[in-house]
């Protein structure tokens, strides 16, 4: 005779503490739960909804600025430091984590071109209108002391930009050329010149330390090799680039922010096309920023909106607004990946959320676990119609709004007329030309 025993482990069901959940045998056999797909539809609308819901980015306002916001650098060593550089001459250095101005010095007369900290953040460097380089330590003077520069290097001409090499005591100057200076002696060891007309910014390579990238306003995007007396090469677009910034994860990859309100990530061996062309602002962009990631950038446009973009993706992902806003001059992206600066015309830093609708602060273990469940849902159903239009949808200021609709307008005119004027002429006389080799004129090594 054959007798079944009962056994039942107490720990599966009987809970430690009243406290604690009730805990619910599981059976996961799919028969058993028939309509599984549709009840995760409904959960992931529910996300979907709810993160549109609590997609507040705007975190606060530094203000104290005098004169709009012209530059930012930060901290290679503290996230919660940030420096500015306004269009009086004066900068200032931040505390995030309180959210107030903790020094200010008049560092310049005129505008402040251009700023970097080096990469030790012990002192950090300016440029500005009245021809000067100055060096200043990252410290407050003592009580008592004078705030005065470390080393005032006094140039020809104006300086428009400045960055500092990652990994040694030298930087780059840019503005009738590129000037590179050691850091102790006062006149440059190399300049770099291709073509005659002013350069508006230079980037070092954060991963080949050695490679520089300048945007010219005779719409030249030019690289540069330090260790070399001549540039590498140059890439002619057909309106003038602004900046531009590497991508700190892959040496190659750099993005330009450009004036036909376009953004062109560029792999620099083969700058005959871009890898992507950005396309969402209806104004010229002025200032971009990678995340350090390296999988998103944030753009400053002069329409008075920020945006970020995915690297592979052609459309922003987020784009932010106020109503105060006006023409955004510069942003950047925070060393923790989680927020983003912004300095505009009207003296303001604006501090935004990175993940517009993250929840800030500790997070409980079932928070996370919902959250963790949540964005796997949305990942789930993501090309979903009805979930797609709620995730993608954005409310935008009526200028940008009525603009967007004005240039789709335009756009499909243009595309049309090409259309026809390929349809009444000899096969192959009109040529097809991808988007991306359009905005390019040539390429000169």
């Amino acid at each position: 005779m054959r007798v079944k025993v009962l056994s039942r482990n107490p720990d599966d069901y009987v809970r430690e503490t009243k406290l604690d959940l009730q805990r619910v045998p599981r059976n996961y056999d799919p028969v058993l739960h028939p309509f599984e797909v549709p009840r995760e539809y409904t959960r992931a609308l529910n996300a979907t909804k709810l993160e549109r819901v609590f997609a507040k980015p705007f975190l606060s306002s530094l203000d104290g600025h005098r004169d709009g916001v012209n530059c930012m650098a930060k901290h290679p060593k503290s996230l919660s430091t940030v420096l500015s550089g306004a269009c009086d001459g004066e900068v200032r250095i931040w505390n995030l984590t309180k959210r107030q101005c903790i020094r200010t010095l008049q560092a310049h007369e005129g505008f402040v071109r251009g700023m970097c900290a080096r990469f030790c953040g012990t002192s950090f460097f300016t440029v500005g209108d009245d021809k000067t380089v100055k060096q200043w330590k990252m410290e407050s003077p003592a009580y008592g002391e004078e705030e005065e520069p470390i080393h005032t290097i006094l140039g020809k001409t104006v300086y428009t930009g400045i960055d500092h090499h990652w990994k040694e005591a030298v930087f780059a100057t840019c503005g009738q050329q590129v000037d590179i200076w050691d850091e102790q002696r006062t006149s440059p060891m190399c300049s770099f010149t291709w073509g005659f007309d002013s350069i508006s910014s230079v980037k070092f390579n954060p991963i080949e330390t050695y490679l520089l990238g300048s945007c010219a306003s005779d719409r030249n995007i030019v690289l540069y090799d330090m260790r070399q007396s001549t540039p590498l090469k140059k890439v002619i677009l057909n309106m003038r680039t602004n900046t531009l910034c590497w991508n700190p994860m892959e040496a190659f990859i750099f993005t330009a922010a450009n004036e036909d309100y376009n953004l062109y990530t560029f792999d620099m061996r083969f700058l005959s096309s871009p890898v992507m062309v950005h396309m969402d602002h209806v104004s010229a962009v002025l200032d971009v920023d990678y995340s350090p990631t390296g999988k998103e950038f944030v753009s400053a446009s002069f329409d008075k909106s920020v945006r970020i973009f995915p690297v592979d993706k052609g459309h922003s992902r987020e784009v932010y607004h106020t109503k105060r806003m006006q023409h955004v001059i510069t942003v950047k992206w925070t060393s923790d990946s989680k927020y983003i600066l912004c300095g505009s015309d009207e003296m303001n830093i604006r501090l935004w959320k990175a993940n517009a609708s993250e929840k800030l602060g500790v997070l409980a273990p079932r928070e996370k676990a919902a959250m963790n469940y949540n964005q796997k849902l949305k990942e789930k159903f993501q090309h979903h119609p009805q979930i797609k239009r709620i995730a993608r949808h954005r409310h935008l200021p009526k200028s940008i709004f009525c603009q967007i609709k004005e240039q789709r307008i335009m756009r499909e005119a243009r595309r049309r007329k090409e259309l026809n004027r390929r349809k009444h002429s000899k096969p192959g006389s009109v040529p097809v030309v991808p988007e991306k080799k359009k905005h390019i004129v040539a390429v000169v090594q």
